[in-house]
């Protein structure tokens, strides 16, 4: 299969454009060494450093110096989260240079890479997020089934042999745990497996940190910071309560999704989409896949979800310029509302509420909720916050 265009490619342009540096972030993987590499065919002379190859890492042994040589070029930085103190001198560099477009840097570790810039580079950076590849950049080439199956990371849901894209997702899984942990002081991989694991069983439920500490022998504050761990490579969506007047007792814990179907598949040991759908997870894979494009395709909106205590529930909210839209999620091709659903839309008066399923065409269910594809959640998002 030939490239396939990533729709953050023009606000990385503008942002090269506009800004002195501008960064991209996501998981490991998910293509944003390949996004630059196509980026860069351009007339502009470019550099391109890999943090994770000891040549590169080399050339910057006197940063300052080589960076000055390399003036006229934009600089490309790949995994620039393993070497944090690059981010003041490249501040003094664009304060002296002026103009923009002088930096390009990818990172795959959100804490130090925000943290770092933030402090640094207030007001010369825009920031821009890669996920793994959305439905609506492959929607032409493959099928739901494969999609979930698969994932969305380019090395397995792109590979036409499932035995090497399941292997492929293996291997991520050994490397995130036995690798890239490394990077961080006090965890553990075989803690982290153990919780990565328990996390593809429970997918999409309630997280009781107590309850998974007793389960994993640590404290319930060490699950908290494994889990603010995962959520800040990229691994896991943590999903929080909606938080309303409405009068009704309201669940406050957070609801914890791991962010790739192809990863929850391979932890689960399911390896093509006839096991998926038997599984008691299936569902739960359909709303991770729907969180995924949401955030995916927008960035800025607030997700959460909706339960009370006798189970009147929705399974997200999206909030977005003002407007406050419902979306549940049937892994179903005839979906239907429950009657907790009804009420849950009584109590929180969305502007809309969409019902999304792997159904071959939208259509209305009732005034005010519509049964709709993916792609056509997503027009009609737009459409709403548009017009309202």
């Amino acid at each position: 299969m030939n490239y396939l265009k990533r729709l953050i490619t023009t606000e990385v342009e503008e942002g090269l454009k506009h800004s002195p540096v501008t960064a991209i972030i996501g998981p490991r993987q998910c293509g944003k060494s390949t996004l630059t590499r196509h980026l860069l065919t351009y007339d502009r002379p470019f550099l391109y450093l890999d943090l994770e190859k000891p040549s590169d890492l080399r050339k910057l042994e006197e940063p300052e110096w080589f960076f000055i040589s390399q003036k006229e070029k934009l600089i490309c930085i790949d995994e620039v989260q393993r070497k944090p103190d690059l981010f003041p001198l490249i501040r003094s560099l664009v304060d002296e240079w002026g103009a923009t477009g002088h930096f390009l840097v990818l990172g795959s570790a959100s804490r130090d890479l925000l943290r770092q810039s933030s402090e640094s580079l207030a007001g010369r950076i825009t920031y821009k997020q890669l996920t793994p590849f959305l439905w609506e950049e492959v929607k032409e080439h493959l099928s739901y089934e494969h999609y979930l199956t698969a994932g969305g990371f380019p090395r397995s849901l792109l590979q036409k042999i499932p035995e090497v894209s399941y292997q492929w997702r293996e291997d991520f899984i050994a490397t995130f745990l036995e690798r890239d942990l490394l990077q961080w002081s006090g965890f553990s991989p075989q803690t982290m497996r153990r919780l990565w694991l328990m996390l593809a069983h429970t997918n999409g439920q309630l997280v009781n940190l107590s309850t998974i500490g007793g389960s994993l022998g640590i404290s319930h504050t060490s699950v908290r910071n494994y889990l603010d761990l995962l959520q800040d490579t990229f691994m896991v969506h943590i999903l929080p309560p909606f938080i309303s007047n409405t009068g009704k007792r309201l669940v406050k814990t957070p609801k914890v999704y791991i962010t790739d179907t192809g990863i929850i598949a391979a932890l689960l040991g399911l390896s093509d989409f006839n096991q998926l759908a038997g599984h008691p997870v299936f569902g739960s894979l359909w709303e991770s896949m729907v969180i995924a494009n949401l955030k995916g395709l927008f960035p800025r909106a607030e997700l959460s979800f909706y339960r009370t205590s006798n189970g009147t529930e929705i399974d997200i909210l999206l909030q977005l310029s003002g407007k406050l839209i419902a979306i549940e999620c049937k892994a179903s091709v005839a979906p239907a509302l429950s009657r907790g659903s009804y009420f849950a839309i009584e109590d929180i008066a969305p502007l809309h509420t969409f019902v999304v399923a792997p159904v071959a065409q939208s259509y209305p269910l009732k005034p005010g909720i519509s049964v709709v594809t993916l792609s056509d959640l997503v027009a009609g998002i737009r459409e709403i916050v548009a017009k309202n």
